[in-house]
């Protein structure tokens, strides 16, 4: 059973935690040959994992994000990571002017600096199929009444093994009601609705990664295919209630 905090960590105790989890991925790389060679930075800022850096394959990857999120008190993990050579195609979704990487792709409803291109989010997006490898979704599916054909785009041009990060309100915070543009609540178990009760048919999500910190929901979402295994009860109890 996941427990879900009421009250948000305060900043002082964030940071504590990030040091905790910085001294924990120190000390698990040091313990697993197969972590010590590769090139890959793993920061902390508040208990979301930042990875940047370089590997030769995909499965490297998935590694290293796999046993990051294995790290107690980690909410998401976050990736831009070049492999075999190939820069990712990142996306960020209602960036407005605000990316959470300098280089991203930017979409917004509105014209701001660092918008590259002006989409309106709740129809299709401008790119092609199995174009991107990371998307975010950072403070974007609380503003749309039905964020669902939202998260089927991104499944649609999300290549094998890419990443959806989508990070909103937790639904019993302030921020969740504050905002008056606010129009959906968000639980972590928003996003097992997500992946376990779409109809059939429906593009699928696997969960890599989910949780709340009390102030806001994260979750790393990668597309299944029609013929992929969804996530077992065991995996899902990971994340959920």
């Amino acid at each position: 059973m996941v427990a879900l905090a009421h009250t948000p960590p305060s900043a002082e105790r964030l940071r504590a935690v990030d040091g905790f989890l910085t001294e924990a991925w120190t000390d698990q790389v040091r313990h697993d040959e197969r972590l010590r060679p590769l090139a890959v930075e793993v920061r902390f800022d508040r208990g979301v994992a930042h990875l940047t850096g370089e590997v030769d394959e995909s499965a490297q990857l998935r590694l290293v994000r796999e046993q990051v999120g294995r790290l107690a008190g980690v909410f998401g993990v976050w990736c831009r990571v070049r492999v075999g050579g190939r820069d990712p195609v990142v996306v960020d979704l209602g960036c407005g002017g605000t990316k959470q990487w300098p280089g991203n792709l930017g979409l917004d409803i509105f014209p701001a600096p660092g918008v590259d291109a002006v989409a309106d989010l709740s129809g299709s997006l401008p790119l092609a199929d199995d174009s991107v490898d990371v998307l975010f979704a950072v403070h974007i599916l609380e503003h749309l009444i039905d964020f669902l054909p939202l998260l089927d785009e991104c499944h649609r041009v999300l290549r094998p093994g890419g990443v959806l990060h989508v990070m909103s309100p937790w639904w019993g915070h302030v921020n969740a009601v504050a905002d008056p543009t606010h129009v959906r609540l968000l639980d972590v178990q928003t996003v097992k609705g997500v992946c376990v009760m779409r109809p059939p048919g429906t593009p699928r999500w696997y969960p890599l990664h989910a949780g709340s910190d009390g102030a806001s929901v994260f979750a790393d979402l990668t597309p299944l295919g029609p013929d992929d295994d969804g996530p077992s009860a065991t995996h899902l109890a990971r994340f959920f209630d």
